[in-house]
């Protein structure tokens, strides 16, 4: 096996800032989004609100869960670094090993997230294209 070298564990820093980045947005966009929904449901108590907040649920859980690892990921990789630095080169290769799994893992929730959200899109969509062929 080759050795692990402080190069490598630096090439995910700028991939993992843009993704939690991109997680956060995700997250800040899901959350106005239910108060706007919330306020909604509280006026009319529609069944198809009410639906789309629990959508909203799960989907705020999975982008938390993708924070927490892409967080994860990326303190790992700074811990890579610092077992690097000290000369613990066996014990930085398996703590690289752990970041890049939590990364993949996050990468998956991402995936599943998306598909949700995908679905959730189509669901209201052809609730709007049902309405206009009854018209």
């Amino acid at each position: 096996m080759e050795e692990l070298t402080l190069i490598t564990p630096t090439f995910l820093f700028s991939a993992i800032s843009l993704l939690l980045l991109a997680y956060t947005n995700r997250f800040l966009s899901y959350a106005q989004l239910v108060r706007v929904l919330k306020d909604q449901y509280m006026k009319d108590h529609s069944a198809l609100t009410k639906a789309q907040i629990m959508n909203l649920h799960k989907r705020l859980s999975l982008t938390r869960n993708m924070q927490m690892l892409g967080v994860g990921s990326l303190l790992l990789c700074v811990a890579t670094m610092f077992l690097i630095y000290i000369g613990l080169q066996m014990v930085s290769i398996y703590v690289f090993a752990v970041a890049l799994i939590m990364l993949i893992i996050s990468l998956i929730l991402s995936v599943l997230e998306i598909r949700i959200s995908v679905r959730s899109l189509k669901i209201y969509l052809s609730d709007m294209e049902k309405m206009e062929i009854g018209a």
